[in-house]
C-alpha cells in the first residue's frame, strides 16, 4: 500500500499545508521569502516547495486554524490589508498564502516593530509595510486600493469598530473577506468576554455574512477569531460552544510550554 504523503495542501488554500501527527494536526505555509526564519519557526522542503511551519503559539490565525478555522482565508493572488502587523510574525504566513502575486499592505504606528517589519519585507517582497495608525485609515489612502481581505489584530478598546472603518473604506463590497483576531481583555471590565463578543458581533454584522466565531484557547485567553466575508449580511452567528469541532486533537499545555516563552506573538 502506498504510504500517504507527510505533507498535503490544505483545501482552503494551494499554499497552506497540512501534517497530520498523532497527537496534532500541524499547519505550513509554502514561503515567498528564502531563509533564514523570520521568528524561529521550522523550515522544510517538499516537492519542491520551501514550507515554513505555521505555529498556533506565535500566531493567533494559526491557533484558529488548529481550533478548527476553515474560511475565509486569504487566497492566491488577493490583496489583503493587515492593521497591526507589528514585526511580520503572521503578516508574512499571509504574504505566504496570498503568494508572488498577491499583496499584503501591512500597517503598524509602533517604530521599533516597524523597523523589523521594514528588514523582513526585504525578503518578502509582497509584504509592503505602511507607518500609520489604522484608527485613521485615511493615512494610508494613496498606498492601500481595493481589497479582497483585512486582517486586523489591534489589542485596544474599539477592535471591531476599526476593522469596521477599515471595510467600509478598503474592502471589496462583493465579496471581501474580514478576519478580526479580538482580544476581549482589551475592551475592559465592565463586560464579560462573551458580551464583549456579541458588541463585536454587532458591530460587524452589517459589514459580512459572519462565521462562528472561534476560540483561541489555550494558546491565547480571552480571544476570539471573528470573521466572515461582504455581501448581504445574515444573521448573527451564534456564541461558540466549549465544545471544539471534529478533528485533530488540540495541543495541550506541556506541549504549548514547548516553545520558548519569549518568543512574539503577531
Amino acid at each position: 500500500m502506498r504510504r500517504p504523503a507527510p505533507y498535503q495542501p490544505g483545501a482552503e488554500s494551494p499554499r497552506l499545508w497540512r501534517r497530520l501527527r498523532t497527537d496534532r494536526e500541524e499547519f505550513w505555509t509554502e514561503a515567498v521569502g528564502p531563509p533564514p526564519s523570520v521568528h524561529g519557526e521550522r523550515w522544510t522542503s517538499f516537492d519542491g516547495r520551501a514550507l515554513r511551519a505555521f505555529e498556533p503559539p506565535r500566531s493567533k490565525l494559526a491557533a484558529a486554524l488548529a481550533a478548527g478555522w476553515t474560511a475565509p482565508l486569504p487566497r492566491v493572488g488577493e490583496r489583503w490589508l493587515y492593521l497591526g502587523a507589528a514585526s511580520g510574525t503572521t503578516a508574512s504566513h499571509v504574504a505566504d498564502l496570498v503568494g508572488p502575486a498577491g499583496r499584503v499592505y501591512a500597517v503598524e504606528r509602533s517604530l521599533r516593530p516597524f523597523a523589523r517589519l521594514l528588514k523582513l519585507a526585504e525578503r518578502w517582497p509582497n509584504l509592503l509595510p505602511i507607518l500609520a495608525d489604522a484608527r485613521e485609515p485615511d493615512q494610508y489612502a494613496d498606498r492601500v486600493p481595493v481589497v479582497e481581505g483585512i486582517y486586523a489584530d489591534v489589542a485596544q478598546p474599539g477592535q471591531a469598530e476599526l476593522a469596521e472603518a477599515n471595510a467600509q473604506r478598503y474592502l471589496d463590497p462583493t465579496a471581501g473577506a474580514l478576519l478580526l483576531a479580538l482580544k476581549t481583555s482589551s475592551l475592559g471590565r465592565a463586560a464579560s468576554r462573551t458580551a464583549h463578543l456579541h458588541s463585536a458581533l454587532s458591530a460587524l454584522e452589517g459589514t459580512v455574512r459572519l462565521e462562528e466565531p472561534i476560540r483561541l484557547d489555550p494558546f491565547y485567553r480571552s480571544h476570539y477569531l471573528v470573521g466572515g466575508r461582504a455581501g448581504t449580511p445574515g444573521a448573527r452567528p451564534a456564541a461558540p460552544s466549549a465544545r471544539r469541532r471534529d478533528g485533530p486533537p488540540r495541543p495541550s499545555f506541556e506541549r504549548r510550554r514547548r516553545f520558548r516563552r519569549s518568543d512574539r506573538r503577531d
